[in-house]
């Protein structure tokens, strides 16, 4: 329970920073990364389930919920790290600015480059 919530709070700070990081909403994106390890949980449960029982006829059913939940977590940790790689990725990209805008040679299109 308390690896959990632990988890959930380094996930949301995560992306809170990295948001913070290219003025995007923080808050936003937290909520954004701890949906995304959900998902993953929920994705990652759906496919066990099936996979065990196309290879062991009720083995979902006498498996332990605990153990089931744990075998979940790789999966919600890998969603939330492709969301965070694909974001990341997305946001770091120099923005296309118009050669007809006036001093567009001035404008910095990256955070690194605004610092």
């Amino acid at each position: 329970m308390i690896g959990g919530l632990l988890l959930i709070y380094f996930v949301g700070k995560a992306f809170y920073e990295m948001a913070h990081e290219y003025d995007k909403s923080r808050w936003g994106f937290a909520i954004l990364g701890v949906a995304s390890y959900y998902v993953g949980l929920i994705l990652g449960g759906v496919l066990i389930g099936i996979v065990g029982e196309i290879i062991s006829p009720g083995l979902v059913e006498e498996a332990s919920e605990i153990v089931l939940g744990l075998m979940c977590v790789p999966f919600g940790i890998l969603a939330c790290w492709l969301t965070y790689r694909l974001l990341k990725k997305s946001w770091s990209k120099p923005k296309d600015i118009d050669s007809q805008t006036l001093d567009s040679g001035l404008i910095n299109t990256t955070p690194e480059e605004r610092s």
